[in-house]
């Protein structure tokens, strides 16, 4: 249990760090920020599994109604993150839209090298290499 919170966490940042990608898209949507949030809560004990797919259903839902791509893939980072409390492995689909965004945002493949970098230093040690196998960072 602790490490899928820790997952989650981790998941949560990394959709936290490419998030202003669609808060600057749609100022006024607050569903990825919500799922950021709910994942985090789930992680503390605060909250259910189902507020935390609620959550992540909501940021999933915001991100097929905007058309820019970063900001698009930013809302499913987000979404992907709060989904971690259901299924585990959506931990790593949360970084793999966040890097997808920064990609999108920098629009060349040195955005994505610094944003897999990036996630890879925020996760616990003794995690990496389930989520970060050699052949992928």
């Amino acid at each position: 249990m602790e490490d899928h919170q820790a997952l989650a966490r981790w998941a949560a940042d990394c959709a936290e760090h490419v998030l202003p990608h669609f808060e600057q898209a749609e100022p006024t949507d607050d569903r990825p920020r919500l799922a950021i949030e709910a994942a985090h809560a789930w992680a503390r004990g605060e909250i259910s599994v189902t507020a935390a797919r609620d959550a992540a259903f909501a940021a999933h839902e915001a991100a097929r109604e905007v058309s820019q791509p970063a900001a698009r893939s930013a809302a499913r980072a987000a979404g992907h993150a709060a989904a971690t409390a259901h299924v585990i492995t959506h931990a790593s689909h949360s970084a793999s839209y966040a890097a997808k965004a920064a990609t999108q945002a920098g629009a060349d493949e040195i955005a994505t090298v610094e944003e897999r970098d990036w996630q890879y230093r925020q996760l616990p040690d003794h995690l990496r290499a389930k989520i970060f196998p050699a052949s992928t960072r």
